[in-house]
C-alpha cells in the first residue's frame, strides 16, 4: 500500500493539533509502514513492534470479553505511545511527551483514525481495480 498525500496530511494536522506530539506513523496491520512523521526513531522498527503489540491488545481484548480492538495507550517513563484501530488494514501509532494531555491525545487520534481508514480504503480500493 503506497501513502497517498492524504495521509502525509493527517499525521501532519495531528502534530500541529496535539501538543507534545513527538511523531506518528501509519502501518498495516502486518507490520509494514505506510506514513510516517517521525524524527530520531526508525519507522520500520516502530511499525513491526506495532503489529505485534496490535497482536497482542487484539487478543487480550477478545480475552477478557472487551470486544473488537480500539486502541492501546502505553504510559513510559518519557513518554506515551498510543495505537489506534484505523480501518481493518491499518493502525496508527502516535508518540507524545510525558506532558501529553491524553483526553485531547485520543479525541484527535480517533478523528485521524477514521479519516485514515477512510484514505487507506481507497487506495485499496484503486489498487484491487488496477
Amino acid at each position: 500500500m503506497l501513502a497517498g498525500p492524504g495521509l502525509l496530511d493527517e499525521l501532519s494536522g495531528l502534530r500541529a493539533r496535539v501538543p507534545h506530539l513527538t511523531g506518528s506513523l501509519v502501518a498495516t496491520t502486518d507490520g509494514l509502514v505506510v506514513a510516517h512523521d517521525t524524527r530520531g526513531l526508525e519507522p520500520s522498527g516502530v511499525a513491526a513492534l506495532t503489529a505485534a503489540a496490535l497482536g497482542v491488545g487484539a487478543r487480550l481484548a477478545e480475552a477478557t470479553g472487551q470486544g473488537e480492538f480500539r486502541e492501546l495507550l502505553t504510559r513510559g517513563e518519557l513518554g506515551y505511545t498510543a495505537t489506534y484501530a484505523a480501518g481493518s488494514f491499518v493502525v496508527l501509532t502516535l508518540l507524545a511527551g510525558p506532558d501529553a494531555n491524553i483526553g485531547r491525545l485520543h479525541l484527535e487520534a480517533r478523528r485521524a483514525g477514521r479519516r485514515i481508514a477512510e484514505l487507506s480504503d481507497a487506495v485499496l480500493a484503486r489498487q484491487d481495480r488496477d
